[in-house]
């Protein structure tokens, strides 16, 4: 991991959900969450958490069980939500039947009361590999690359992209392109040999050539040749005291 050089509050590399009106119970979270480079955006009101759920993507979604019975309707509605059913999910309890019912309620880690800052950080060490996967299925890496783009109908265009993501990339084209039409995109990632080619979707478009893509069809090969080195750039953004967390557990 490479040391970008920013602090974990002006860096932040995921965002978290914390549902609570205790206010000593976000202040812990908030302070562990920084030490890993997340920022929280903090709902006392179930109803309030359920809207910007269905608003934002989170890459980790915290509710404290105190807030009574809308805790489990909030942890189902992360499972049921496309955006963010693969989100690390954090329970804060009592102990005893309250752990029970968190799994229960599908919540993938419990932090018990009384939280400590030992607890809380070693919960999100042991999350921090799921929260990472799901913010690289959101992550758009800024790169600017050379990318052909050629229509169904044989013409070619020199383009550059702006940023790429496992599912599709933005770009600049010479011309504006109408978004519904389907292209094939060639491009090639730095450092990496394979050249990339597959049929894509414009999904947007400014009017002026900057415009994105989805791609369509990429082989497997190729989605897991990029998710690696999207994982990588993501990898590189991490401040140092993030990725001391994790070298001292591998250090002789």
């Amino acid at each position: 991991m490479t040391n970008t050089g920013a602090s974990t509050k002006s860096a932040p590399v995921a965002t978290a959900l914390v549902v609570s009106n205790d206010a000593a119970t976000v202040q812990q979270l908030t302070e562990g969450l920084q030490q890993f480079a997340m920022t929280a955006e903090v709902c006392g009101e179930p109803s309030s958490a359920l809207q910007t759920l269905n608003r934002r993507h989170f890459e980790a979604v915290i509710v404290d069980l105190q807030i009574g019975d809308a805790a489990r309707a909030i942890l189902e509605q992360v499972r049921s939500s496309p955006s963010t059913k693969n989100a690390a999910t954090f329970a804060v309890t009592g102990g005893g039947s309250d752990t029970t019912r968190a799994f229960n309620a599908g919540s993938n880690f419990v932090l018990e009361r009384p939280l400590s800052g030992e607890s809380v950080s070693r919960s999100l060490k042991a999350a921090y590999g799921t929260i990472m996967r799901e913010r690289r299925r959101y992550f758009r890496c800024p790169v600017v690359l050379p990318a052909l783009l050629r229509s169904r109908e044989g013409g070619e265009l020199q383009c550059k992209t702006l940023n790429i993501s496992e599912n599709g990339m933005a770009l600049t084209a010479p011309i504006a392109l109408k978004p519904g039409s389907e292209v094939a995109v060639a491009f090639t990632l730095p450092d990496q040999p394979t050249r990339f080619t597959t049929e894509s979707k414009i999904c947007w478009s400014d009017g002026s050539g900057r415009l994105g893509l989805q791609f369509l069809n990429l082989s497997q090969q190729q989605k897991s040749e990029l998710q690696n080195w999207l994982a990588r750039r993501l990898e590189e953004i991490l401040p140092e005291a993030v990725a001391n967390k994790f070298q001292k557990n591998t250090q002789p």
